[in-house]
């Protein structure tokens, strides 16, 4: 029984050495200094205002992208014990003793340090050599834009990760695919592939551009599975399901996961509030949520409510009047009806409170029991400080000639009758006899006599209307655009039917409890939407360019100086390394249509699997330059030099798989190939004194001289900091 114990129990393991000691000269390369410097560099001071809202639990909105990558950043601060206390209001403002740098800037340096094996996997996998493999290693290593990227508080590093990651996972998953499919070690890697890419697209939304390339590849691959006679049809269908969940299924779900993880987190009120909808603001503690607690669940006759516009752009506003008029005759000649003024206001104000009135009764009080209001219902609304009527007619409004003006009724006896019954259409409605229900009802407003609909333009008044925002009546309105639907935010039941004693009520806080929190997938969808469609002014940064200054790298960022030593860090890349892979590709591209055409006459210069491998190398790092780099042309918004790190380490793969195929395979005799291994020791040395040479703009340090600075700028287009003394 105890046999067993007779002979030693022996472990055996392989160990790469190439792996390990490119990890370990990845986390030197990063993680050196990593401290340094102790104050804020260039987008750290736009990343560190989301920790720090992190650590605290408040609410915010980022329209750059999902919210994968803030909580990896927040992490590291929760691990160095950040308590978010930090004015991250400009770069160069130095850190205080309680923020954590390097535990703050240990995620991104660990994961650029990582991105070198993996590199090193990558080409092993597509069947290159193993000196190949460590050439793509080492270019990584000595790329100094991926350095400077790495050892701050910025997402490219993580993404850059999850991109390989994804890439190294897919290949090892298909390698296995040809001998041993759904074993333990396939569905590792195909899983893996799924959630690399969910990973790469929370971090930022350009890992879209990956996570497309590898579906189209997975998607040809399982093409010529379901041409393969040799697997049944069960089997066929085994292996499309698994690539199903693990491509599609597990990436949505787990991108779902994100944003839960984010909204459980944040469940302050924070200063983004304001562009969300009163319903998600309602749910956050705080705020909105301590403004309406307790108030009525349904609008009734009598009911007070303040209206806020469900669009909110240009800014969120309510529904607002006061006792100012419109003038006569406005500017360009054009009349109006003079009466009182209709605007849409964005602060909170006593003069935003209206009156929902039964048309056929004179109380502006609720009823006991109140009567609810429904959709299709007849109301008036009747502002609550001047308790004038909400009304529209055939008067042109102020900015919007082509639409109605919207105005509260003065009785000025000229022939000009009421018109303000309104016909509430609750537009999210289950059934045609929902009761108008506070924040969470979506209502239009729309005129019996003329169908025009309440709307706001958008525009601002001039200086008459206080610069507030121009309510309008849209005629032969169609769909249900969100500048027509309107929300009740605050809201209470009427009880003082005298106007002295309603203006002491209009004045009085809310009490009510909106406890009714939206479901998770309603908030996932105004969150998404929101960090969708929310544009910040995009302005003329001093350090922006176009994608045509990244390929050749005529551009740089200067992310830091130091105003005294004259020390300073810069995103400027190995320029060497930049050209080398715009050679690459360009070879690449030439030598793949010079083969295809030679195939197409059914000439094969090269044999079948090399000519494969040669394929699948480009269908990955020309595909993957591409996918990563093409965009940006289409794109409006500002762009900046590190936008390019995802396509540019593509391409750097790319470069290892060119230099070998030279070798392989156009080198003939055994003295060219000696020479051309020679240039390539040559070369890599020159790579890697480029690297040197400007590593003091890479970590900050040592400090250079002016002479020294003005030497590094090898080109014009550049903007190295000299100090003046």
């Amino acid at each position: 029984m105890l046999g067993f114990l007779k002979q030693p129990v022996v472990v055996s393991a392989e160990i790469n050495v190439n792996l390990v000691a490119l990890t370990v000269m990845g986390l030197v390369n990063r993680l050196w200094a990593l401290s340094y410097p102790q104050a804020v560099v260039f987008d750290e001071v736009y990343y560190g205002q989301f920790v720090s809202l992190y650590m605290k639990r408040i609410f915010f909105v980022d329209d750059s992208g999902p919210p994968f990558g803030h909580m990896l950043l927040a992490f590291g601060g929760y691990l160095g014990g950040f308590d978010g206390n930090f004015l991250w209001n400009r770069i160069g403002a130095e850190y205080s003793m309680n923020v954590p740098v390097w535990s703050l800037r240990l995620l991104p340096a660990v994961t650029g340090a990582l991105c070198v094996p993996l590199a090193y996997q990558i080409l092993v996998e597509l069947h290159f050599s193993h000196c190949a493999a460590f050439g793509a290693a080492l270019l990584i290593l000595f790329e100094n834009s991926l350095i400077t990227q790495s050892r701050l508080m910025l997402l490219e590093s993580v993404l850059i990760f999850f991109i390989l990651l994804a890439i190294l996972s897919y290949l090892k998953f298909y390698n296995l695919q040809k001998c041993s499919p759904f074993t333990a070690g396939w569905w590792f890697w195909l899983l893996l592939t799924g959630v690399a890419c969910s990973c790469a697209v929370g971090v930022k939304y350009m890992g879209l551009f990956t996570y497309m390339l590898l579906l189209a590849i997975a998607g040809v691959h399982s093409w010529h599975l379901i041409g393969d006679q040799t697997l049944s049809n069960v089997s066929v269908l085994c292996h499309l399901l698994a690539r199903g969940l693990a491509l599609v299924v597990i990436p949505v779900a787990m991108y779902l996961s994100f944003f839960y993880v984010h909204l459980t987190l944040l469940y302050r009120s924070g200063p983004h509030d304001q562009i969300m909808s009163s319903a998600f603001q309602a749910s956050l503690e705080g705020g909105l949520a301590r403004i309406t607690q307790g108030q009525p669940l349904e609008v009734a006759y009598g009911s007070q409510i303040t209206l806020r516009n469900v669009l909110g752009k240009p800014m969120p506003c309510w529904l607002h009047s006061h006792k100012n008029t419109y003038p006569i005759r406005y500017e360009n000649g054009r009349g109006s009806s003079h009466q009182q003024q209709v605007t849409c206001y964005p602060f909170k104000d006593v003069n935003n409170w209206w009156i929902v009135k039964d048309p056929g009764m004179q109380q502006l009080v609720v009823s006991n029991p109140p009567r609810p209001v429904r959709h299709g219902h007849i109301v008036q609304l009747v502002h609550g400080i001047t308790t004038r009527y909400l009304n529209t007619h055939d008067v042109a409004a102020p900015l919007s000639p082509h639409s109605q003006e919207i105005s509260c009724y003065i009785d000025y006896n000229i022939s000009m009758p009421t018109q303000n019954l309104w016909r509430v259409e609750i537009v999210n409605r289950e059934s045609d006899t929902d009761v108008w229900k506070t924040i969470l009802s979506e209502v239009r407003f729309v005129h019996v006599n003329t169908s025009a609909v309440l709307k706001l333009s958008g525009a601002s008044l001039p200086e008459w209307g206080y610069r507030q925002l121009e309510i309008i009546g849209e005629k032969l309105s169609k769909g249900y655009h969100q500048s027509k639907l309107w929300n009740v935010e605050e809201h209470r039941y009427g009880k003082s039917q005298e106007q002295k004693e309603r203006e002491v009520e209009l004045h009085s806080p809310t009490q009510a409890d909106m406890s009714k929190n939206l479901s998770f997938m309603a908030r996932f969808t105004e969150l998404q939407w929101k960090i969708l469609t929310l544009k910040n002014e995009d302005t003329e940064h001093k350090y922006s360019s176009s994608p045509l200054d990244w390929i050749t790298m005529d551009t740089n960022i200067a992310y830091w100086f130091h105003s005294i030593s004259g020390a300073q860090i810069h995103l400027i890349g190995n320029v060497l390394t930049w050209a080398s892979a715009n050679v690459a590709t360009l070879v690449y591209v030439c030598l793949f249509v010079w083969y295809l055409l030679r195939r197409r006459r059914n000439i094969c210069d090269i044999p079948e699997d090399t000519w494969r491998r040669w394929v699948s190398a480009g269908g990955l790092c020309v595909g993957g330059w591409a996918v990563n780099y093409l965009p940006f042309f289409m794109m409006e918004k500002t762009l900046f030099l590190y936008h390019y790190l995802p396509a540019l380490t593509f391409q750097i793969l790319l470069i290892p798989a060119v230099l070998q195929h030279l070798t392989d395979h156009l080198c003939r005799s055994q003295l060219p190939k000696n020479a051309f291994s020679a240039l390539i020791v040559a070369w890599f040395s020159s790579i890697y004194l480029v690297y040197r040479t400007f590593s003091p703009l890479t970590y900050g340090e040592p400090t250079l001289s002016a002479a020294e600075l003005r030497a590094l700028r090898w080109k014009d287009s550049w903007d190295i900091l000299i100090r003046k003394h």
